[in-house]
Order: C-alpha cells, then structure tokens, then sequence
C-alpha cells in the first residue's frame, strides 16, 4: 500500500499578506534583538524622544519600530528603526511612513 506524505502546517511556508515569508520574519526579528541591546540602541532611547508623536518618554518605555516594517520588506537595521512610544508603534502597525502621515493627517480634518 503506497501512502502519500501528508504535508502539516508546519511544513508548508508561512506567507505574510505582503510576500514575507516566515523565515526571514524570524530572522529580521533576531537581528532586532541583537540592535535592541546595542550601545547604539541605548543612545537612540536615552533621548527619550518618540519619533513620531515627539514627546518625552522615560527611555524604557520606549520601543523599537521599523520605519519600512519587516512585514513589507524592511530590515532590522540602524537606518530603519526608530524609537517610539508604544501607543504610535501599536497605532503605526505595518504602515509605511507615508501610509501613517495620510492617517495623523485624516485624525486632524
């Protein structure tokens, strides 16, 4: 009797909406880890400046947000993340920069 393999869940690629596929999201997510704990990280929040909203935060309740977001294709590096209050990173989700200024923007009319 010839069976043939089942493939699970877990075998098949996971895909984000926008053709990121799993493993590089896992990748992208350790690289940010590792500049979360950097010295250059550390200078970025003593600021303690969000950078969307701009107002003053305690360095530790800031976090780290990806300006192009890893889900759309940005990576985990110096040039792409920014320090941000937790309410706009949870607000700005998987929105390009432009796509969050039209909606700061829509909130004011």
């Amino acid at each position: 009797m010839n069976r043939k393999k089942r493939e699970s869940k877990q075998d098949l690629p996971v895909i984000s909406p926008f053709g990121i596929d799993n493993e590089t999201l896992k990748r992208e997510k350790s690289v940010a880890r590792v500049l979360r704990n950097s010295q250059w990280w550390k200078r970025q929040t003593s600021r303690g400046t969000c950078y969307y909203c701009h107002q003053a935060f305690k360095p530790s309740e800031l976090t780290m947000d990806h300006v192009v977001p890893m889900v759309r294709g940005g990576r985990s590096t110096k040039g792409n993340v920014v320090p941000a209050c937790k309410e706009c990173n949870t607000k700005k989700r998987d929105q390009l920069l432009m796509e969050w200024e039209e909606y700061l923007e829509s909130l004011n009319k």
